[in-house]
This record gives structure tokens, C-alpha cells and sequence, in this order.
């Protein structure tokens, strides 16, 4: 079991990990702007599921086989990249939505919307396919662990658990900024293609950077 000050002191440092800058949370706020608050919301629900299986890799041993294995990292970063460049060719083929997004934006509406399940799916994938956050936990979450206070495999997922409540609180307030965004952008159909566009770019640095990375 862990202690109140070693969960305290871990939802901490979560909060503050949550909010620098990466590539989930800009991930959720380009959802967020496209499509409004509603998508960041349900894309930080996906992304957070996707936590739930990299906690449990953590915890049962598996994340390892991603520090001892260059092919599997490689494998699995290379299939992140390759979804979000599948992402980033529909933002670029996307123009501006049939309906007046300016109210349809926030609502999650418009010809170009995916629908709440998408983005969903998008989260969870986005998140899973991307082996550094398996090595991240694996180095990260032992720290806080006392093998003296009962299991350690419990200890992992309760740590996992703070974690996705501290990516939730942070994530919901980028989408509310996000959607802000969504209103402002899509007021005219120039702001809506600009946004699929930039949104395009964004997904194509972000699988360059999962690429390049290493273990």
C-alpha cells in the first residue's frame, strides 16, 4: 500500500509531467481545435485508456521487452508514425466543412467531423503505439514504489491510476483552451481549412519526432 505523502508527492509530479509540452497534449489540443471541446475531452478519454495498457505492461513486466529489444520498439514506433501520418494526409485532404462550423465546432458537428468514437480510437492509438510511454513508466513508477509495503504490482497500477486523473485535469483544461480555439478558427471557412492544415503539420512533426527518438 502505498503511503499518502509518496501519493501526494507522485500526483505532483504527474501534474507537472502532464503539462510540459508533448506530444499527447498537443495532440488534444489540435482535436480540441478542429472539432471543439467535446473532442478534446473524448480524445484525452482515448488517450488515458492507452495509459491503462501501458500501466499494466508496467506492471506485469512486459514494458521491458521495449528496453531489451530494438526491434520491438522499432516496430511499434514505426507503426505510431505511420498513423499519424494517416492522420495528417486526411487534415490535408479536409476542406472547409458544409455547415457553419462556427457553432457546429464547439458542438462537435460539421461534414468534416469524425464522430466522438473516432477520436476516441485515435487516443487509444495514438497513445499505445508510442513505446517511449512504456519505457517512461518503467523507469518512472518504481520510484515511488516500496517493496517493503506489499505488492509492487499493485503499487504500479495504483500509481498508473493518479497518473490518468492527473492527465484528465490537465488534458480537459488544454481541449477547454483548445475549443477557444475551434470558435475563433472556424468563423470562416479560410480559418477552417488553415486550421486542417496546421493541424496536418503538426501530425507530421510528431510522427518525425517518434522516429528519430530512441530508447
Amino acid at each position: 500500500m502505498l503511503t499518502p505523502d509518496a501519493m501526494m508527492a507522485f500526483f505532483a509530479a504527474a501534474l507537472l509531467l502532464s503539462i510540459a509540452p508533448g506530444p499527447d497534449n498537443i495532440f488534444v489540443l489540435t482535436q480540441s481545435a478542429l472539432f471543439g471541446v467535446g473532442a478534446g475531452i473524448i480524445t484525452t478519454l482515448g488517450l488515458v485508456t492507452g495509459l491503462c495498457v501501458h500501466t499494466t505492461a508496467v506492471a506485469l513486466g512486459v514494458a521491458a521487452i521495449f528496453q531489451t529489444s530494438a526491434l520491438a520498439f522499432t516496430l511499434l514506433k514505426v507503426a505510431g508514425a505511420g498513423y499519424l501520418l494517416w492522420l495528417a494526409w486526411l487534415s490535408f485532404r479536409a476542406g472547409a466543412s458544409t455547415t457553419d462550423v462556427a457553432d457546429g465546432a464547439a458542438s462537435g458537428t460539421g461534414s468534416n467531423f469524425p464522430g466522438y468514437m473516432t477520436l476516441y480510437r485515435r487516443g487509444i492509438v495514438m497513445n499505445v503505439t508510442n513505446p517511449k510511454v512504456s519505457l517512461f513508466f518503467l523507469a518512472f513508477l518504481p520510484q515511488f514504489c516500496d517493496p517493503a509495503r506489499g505488492s509492487v504490482a499493485l503499487q504500479v497500477l495504483s500509481l498508473g491510476v493518479l497518473f490518468m486523473l492527473a492527465t484528465i485535469v490537465v488534458f480537459w483544461t488544454v481541449a477547454a483552451l483548445g475549443g477557444r480555439l475551434a470558435v475563433w478558427f472556424n468563423r470562416s471557412k479560410r480559418g477552417q481549412v488553415m486550421m486542417q492544415r496546421v493541424a496536418g503539420c503538426v501530425f507530421v512533426g510528431l510522427a518525425s519526432a517518434l522516429l528519430l527518438s530512441g530508447r
